[in-house]
């Protein structure tokens, strides 16, 4: 089966080469199958291809480097992956960023490939719409960092066909991936649950109480391996408060109303350890 599935995705186009798209690139060219990261500038694909190094430098030792990095492509040209039979958009959660994205892939890449989006909260049914394939459009929900994390969280929109749900789980697992199916509403399974709780410890922050109790707390009574903080500080807290207002826009419910305060702190550059700074201080570390 995984030889039969290495041959429907002979190569993988990636957009977007940041912390999600880095890491999704190095598990599937780990599998020996050639990735093309595209981003925007040649420096945003050496902060990528710098960071990729360092996590597989970690995970399986320097020696390993050049025989992933050799299956990756780094290019700013859509077109360096016109060639590809999966595309997986990586780009900020922003919906008309992802919107044009896909009507680009949709124009370049062939017909029978999947268009999958790494979003978190956003509709696989809107982006399937602006394509001319609103059956191969699918979300493959990574989880961050990408190749330490097991979980993969297949979004099936309203278009996407079981056939395309069935070919993305069956690639999943080839990379070690553990898959589940969540439906197309806002913040699919996980994030439903989890983001709720990150914003309700940001209101305690608001209220005064000190993020180490919050964390230690979560982390005492309730067995987490981290606080709610932390973890909020290791996504982004601009991610974080994206994530809010796609829930509570998504479902007009009060109960998702994002906290001021993450407001506040998206403002001031305060993007949790990518920054330095969240409602902990990484003294400029990165």
């Amino acid at each position: 089966m995984q030889q039969q599935l290495s041959n429907s995705f002979n190569k993988v186009l990636v957009i977007g080469g940041g912390l999600m798209g880095g890491g999704i690139a190095q598990v599937i060219a780990q599998q020996g199958i050639p990735v093309v990261i595209v981003d925007r500038t040649s420096e945003d694909l050496d902060r990528s291809r710098a960071r990729i190094k360092k996590m597989i430098t970690r995970l399986n030792g320097e020696g390993a480097v050049e025989e992933v990095l050799s299956n990756i492509t780094f290019s700013t040209s859509y077109h360096d992956g016109a060639d590809c039979d999966l595309a997986i958009e990586a780009v900020p959660e922003i919906l008309e960023l992802k919107l044009e994205v896909f009507r680009r892939l949709d124009e370049i890449l062939p017909p029978n490939a999947i268009l999958a989006s790494n979003t978190s909260s956003l509709s696989i049914a809107a982006m399937s719409s602006v394509t001319k394939r609103p059956e191969s459009v699918v979300g493959m929900h990574f989880f961050s960092p990408v190749p330490i994390m097991k979980l993969v969280e297949i979004v099936k929109g309203m278009n996407t066909s079981d056939e395309t749900v069935e070919k993305i789980r069956l690639f999943g697992e080839m990379m070690g991936k553990e898959m589940i199916v969540a439906k197309d509403f806002p913040g699919f399974t996980v994030n439903r649950v989890l983001v709720p709780m990150m914003n309700e410890a940001a209101f305690l922050v608001m209220e005064g109480n000190d993020p180490e109790e919050i964390d230690r707390g979560m982390m005492l009574g309730t067995n987490h391996p981290i606080g709610p903080l932390k973890l909020a500080d290791s996504v982004g807290i601009d991610v974080l408060y994206n994530t809010c207002m796609s829930l509570f826009e998504g479902f007009k419910d009060s109960k998702y109303r994002p906290c001021p305060l993450l407001k506040r702190m998206v403002e001031a550059g305060h993007l949790g350890k990518k920054s330095g700074q969240g409602f902990y201080d990484y003294g400029g570390e990165k």
